[in-house]
């Protein structure tokens, strides 16, 4: 019996080990960590302004050395990957849209659209910015004294344009002039797309490069929130709390624009171009802005989107298939509004003046970055230095966005998707792909999410590049096909 007795109470202690992991509560995200560690360094730096006198031990150890030396670490770590992966990027994206298939009448017209929604969307957001002034107020030259780059703000239009034509693309990686490497990889992304499998090797470098860039942004990632929390501190230990309104004013203005693109951009494109009620579009797939919205991802969303387009607003399969994958890689509208009212908060947080050439600048470097770059984790952060770069302004200035991008990045990815969706459309009313009756009829609901089928996303060079005929690297192009390659022999002297 006294054995009889024992055995559950072993079975049961030795079960209790292996249901200890189903008891782990959820892992907390990286972007919760970074709002986090934002909060802490807002925190700990205005107790910091309030008690610590300026000059003393603490502030010249603590302050002044500690949290400025680990600050400029992480602002470097950005800076570093800049150049790499904005050329690696815009090389892949352009390479993808080159394909023949991508050339044709839908192809063309759902990039222009895209680029051009784009152009509107940081337009909108520098005019909204200028007239909020949401970095007026806060002084960072109490912080870091920087100096515009004569090249960017002083410039005449004539010269701007001239000037995105590099004379040396070496020189211009070397010196970070942002459309100068834009415009080469684009042009060299383009030609690698178009030759197809003859440059496989080429191609596959790059693709395989960039997926290298992709893993040290991850890594840089992982050490953000000690960068933003000394960064935080140090500048709220200087400014007080007199720095909390220009970033609550900043993040008004952002969700201002996405407001205007939806409301009135969107709608005005919608209605021009197909002769439907914008309002009635926008009821239907309020479903999918919600989601996207509370998952703060543009590809978690492309199944319920294009199902939803699908069933609920009449566009043939065959339109929305293709549109709505390539509008995650390259249309990143609401992005381009976050950018272009940083540029402006900072710009005025710096006491930096942006000419007009200076301002057409950002609108061109976040419309060419736009290509092959949105959708991807962290990249988001990256162009923004990469923009900011190129007009001069200081990096600091990306902590800062960097700590509240999470309270942005639900509103820019519904926006995104919602361009998505409107553009996709559009297109697939001019080619008569549209089926209006589905579109006018009252379904508002939401579709099933349970029976989605998560698609295979097109975000590889090799899924929109042309497969040409076999060359000499292989039998289909591959560069690691060498088996039949008999190895050089070493002879002994």
């Amino acid at each position: 019996m006294g054995k009889t007795s024992t055995a559950p109470q072993e079975q049961g202690a030795a079960a209790t080990p292996q249901q200890q992991p189903e008891k782990k509560g959820k892992k907390v995200s990286l972007t919760t960590v970074i709002l986090i560690s934002l909060a802490a360094g807002i925190i700990v730096g205005i107790i910091c302004s309030l008690a610590v006198p300026s000059g003393s031990a603490f502030d010249s150890i603590v302050i002044e050395g500690i949290f400025y030396v680990f600050g400029q670490w992480f602002i470097r770590l950005m800076q570093m990957l800049v150049v790499p992966l904005v050329f690696c990027s815009i090389v892949c994206g352009a390479a993808s849209m080159s394909d023949p298939k991508l050339l044709g009448k839908v192809g063309v017209g759902t990039i222009v659209m895209y680029l051009l929604t784009t152009a509107l969307a940081v337009i909108i957001s520098i005019w909204l910015a200028q007239m909020t002034n949401p970095g007026i107020g806060l002084d960072m030259n109490a912080i870091t004294r920087v100096e515009p780059k004569t090249t960017s703000t002083d410039q005449s239009v004539t010269d701007m344009l001239i000037n995105i034509v590099p004379t040396n693309i070496i020189a211009a990686m070397n010196s970070g002039n942002m459309l100068q490497i834009i415009f080469f990889a684009l042009v060299l992304g383009f030609i690698l797309g178009r030759l197809g499998k003859k440059v496989a090797t080429v191609n596959r470098f790059f693709t395989q490069f960039n997926a290298v860039m992709m893993k040290m942004i991850g890594l840089v990632l992982k050490v953000a929130p000690v960068g933003i929390f000394c960064l935080i501190a140090r500048t709220f230990a200087n400014l007080g709390i007199g720095g909390i309104l220009p970033m609550i004013k900043f993040i008004g203005t952002v969700y201002l624009g996405l407001a205007v693109q939806l409301l009135v951009v969107y709608m005005l494109l919608l209605f021009a171009f197909t002769r439907l009620n914008p309002f009635h579009f926008l009821r239907k797939f309020l479903p999918v802005m919600l989601f996207a919205f509370s998952t703060s991802s543009s590809n978690a969303t492309i199944p319920l989107n294009m199902e939803t387009l699908e069933k609920k607003v009449g566009v043939d399969p065959q339109v929305a298939s293709f549109t709505i994958p390539l509008g995650a890689t390259i249309n990143m509208d609401g992005t381009a509004i976050m950018q272009g009212a940083a540029v402006i908060f900072i710009a005025q947080a710096f006491g930096i003046t942006l000419t007009p050439t200076a301002l057409g600048t950002v609108v061109l470097t976040a419309v060419a970055a736009s290509i092959g770059t949105a959708g991807v984790p962290g990249v988001g952060t990256i162009m923004l230095a990469m923009v900011f770069n190129s007009v001069g302004l200081p990096a600091e200035g990306v902590a800062m966005i960097m700590g509240i991008d999470r309270i942005l990045d639900m509103g820019r990815t519904a926006i995104n998707i919602t361009g998505d969706a409107v553009v996709t459309t559009i297109m697939a009313k001019l080619s008569g792909l549209l089926d209006v009756s589905v579109f006018k009829n009252n379904d508002t609901e939401s579709v099933d999410m349970a029976q989605l089928e998560h698609p295979k996303e097109p975000t590889d060079v090799d899924e929109f590049t042309a497969h040409g005929e076999p060359t000499e690297i292989g039998e289909a192009g591959s560069p690691d096909k060498f088996e039949h390659i008999d190895p050089p022999e070493v002879q002994s002297k």
